[in-house]
């Protein structure tokens, strides 16, 4: 105890003295660390176990000796790939991430040392070199840790890959072909997807597109690139789909087979706005939905509405596949009509995302003006967008010739004389008529198929500006697909100060203009992006 407490006087005299020194101003030593002279060249330096000044230990000692400081990539000009050793091909781009940490595996015996940092030292693009700064880090001498930089060339070498040399030698010597097909009168759902393909880079590994009677055939290099596109196509709409294989060639000494891989796609016949009489065993299923139902919306499952109750139900691609069904009108025969009255039954209803409201409105058929005085009283889901005098699109079943089987199923079904399906906008857009769009949208590079008969290119026209249309008064159908920007649209008060369209167009516009878009590729091919 008497030493402890004589300690603690020791030091608090210590510290009283000391801060009397401070006090007064008297000079104070500073402590220094201690020198020693390199066994070497004999300069001063801070102690080490070696007792040498870093630059006589780098001269005894080089870390990177036996590091590789010149190493020969493969590049495939064609698709921006780099070979990793043996087959592996990897597309990246100039100065990107994905490159530097290919080079850097590229390199040999780089588990001898460790590796501190790397970087991108730049080269012209035309100069076939790509330059890497690397730091690494090695114990060498009794533990003194040594760290040295150096730099490491690669020589590019343009090599065709497998799937660019066989496109080069005879574009049809595809692997894999899938088989896109929709058995209806038109082509929206193409259009539509067509834009998807576009905006996810899904078709990127194609080698040839072709368009068809009935759909699309898309053509790969390689079995996996078809399987992950189909994969993409099952995301965005309901299909089945089936595959066959055909043996091309066979080496007995080897034992290798060639084949060629085909993959048939049937998407969805249902599209949306199609008037439905569901099956009694499907509406069953679905809680007695219906029967008479509209497709509201089509991606990986179908959105049915009954526009008498607002009930919505989802139903997947295998629930409908089990059970397949066919439309009882489809949007090509929608029957205008004007709208003399509306009588709100319900406040607005959010329902599955959208809004709808149930009211009775006496409409008539534009046609009959000035034939007969035909009025008809129905129930609608759109009372909260229709007014007297509005036009809306519906399907006429007071006039109709079905021949469907499954209404003839349900035994005293009350069938109404017209449903309605949306609002026109035709008086506002034959204002516009002429006039070009603020937005474009970007296409396919395909082939025309001219073996069974020719396309019909105005048919197809009608129905790409039926589509044009439907973006238009439908903003959701936007959110999936990219617009540019149209050079050719100049605004004007007049048409700006009317427009009344659903569709803000101006929010959803992309950045970039379709050929500026164009053009970055191009130098995208031919620079390096900084990282």
């Amino acid at each position: 105890m008497k030493e402890n407490e004589e300690e603690m006087r020791g030091r608090s005299v210590h510290l009283s003295s000391k801060m009397a020194v401070e006090e007064s101003g008297m000079f104070r030593i500073q402590q220094t660390i201690g020198t020693v002279l390199c066994c070497k060249c004999g300069i001063l330096m801070a102690p080490n176990a070696a007792n040498m000044c870093v630059k006589c230990l780098r001269s005894e000692v080089d870390i990177t000796e036996g590091l590789q400081k010149n190493v020969i990539i493969m590049y495939c000009p064609e698709c921006n790939s780099y070979l990793q050793p043996p087959r592996t091909w990897i597309k990246c781009e100039l100065e990107s991430k994905e490159l530097l940490t290919f080079c850097v595996k590229r390199l040999k015996n780089l588990n001898k040392v460790r590796l501190i940092h790397a970087e991108f030292i730049w080269t012209e693009p035309h100069s076939k070199r790509i330059k890497v700064k690397v730091r690494v880090q090695k114990e060498v001498l009794n533990g003194v840790v040594l760290e040295q930089a150096y730099l490491v060339e690669y020589v590019v070498q343009d090599h065709l890959c497998e799937s660019c040399s066989r496109v080069a030698a005879n574009p049809d010597q595809w692997i894999a072909s899938v088989q896109l097909r929709q058995h209806v009168p038109h082509r929206r759902t193409f259009f539509y997807l067509e834009q998807l393909i576009l905006k996810h880079d899904a078709a990127l590994r194609a080698i040839k597109i072709k368009q068809m009677d009935h759909g699309i055939d898309f053509f790969f290099g390689n079995r996996s690139h078809a399987l992950k596109f189909v994969d993409f196509v099952g995301k965005v709409c309901p299909i089945k789909s089936r595959n066959d294989k055909q043996l091309v060639s066979h080496d007995e000494k080897s034992s290798t087979y060639n084949y060629k891989y085909t993959f048939s796609v049937e998407i969805c016949p249902i599209c949306r706005e199609d008037l439905i009489c569901l099956p009694p065993k499907t509406a069953l299923s679905l809680g007695n939905l219906g029967p008479l139902v509209l497709c509201t919306k089509v991606s990986d499952s179908i959105a049915l509405l009954d526009p008498l109750t607002l009930r919505m139900s989802y139903m997947v691609a295998d629930q409908y596949w089990r059970i397949p069904f066919k439309t009882l009108l489809s949007s090509r025969q929608l029957v205008e009509y004007i709208v003399l009255d509306v009588e709100s039954m319900i406040s607005e209803v959010n329902v599955g995302g959208t809004t709808y409201a149930l009211a009775d409105v006496q409409v008539a058929r534009v046609s009959d003006f000035g034939k007969n005085d035909l009025i008809f009283n129905i129930r609608t889901h759109l009372g909260h967008l229709l007014n007297p005098g509005d036009y809306a699109l519906g399907y006429d079943l007071y006039g109709a010739n079905s021949n469907d089987i499954e209404i003839d199923k349900y035994k005293g079904l009350v069938i109404p004389d017209a449903i309605l399906i949306k609002k026109s906008y035709e008086e506002k857009r034959l204002k516009k008529r002429g006039k070009p769009r603020a937005w474009k949208l970007k296409t396919m590079n395909m082939e025309m198929d001219n073996s069974n008969r020719k396309l019909d290119e105005e048919k197809m026209n009608t129905e790409y500006e039926e589509f044009l249309k439907d973006l238009e008064e439908n903003p959701e159908m936007t959110f999936n697909i990219s617009l540019y920007r149209n050079k050719e649209y100049q605004p004007s008060e007049m048409t700006d100060a009317d427009d009344d369209g659903p569709l803000p167009l101006d929010q959803m516009l992309a950045g970039l203009e379709l050929g500026d878009e164009e053009e970055e590729d191009n130098n995208n091919n031919g620079q390096g992006m900084s990282d």
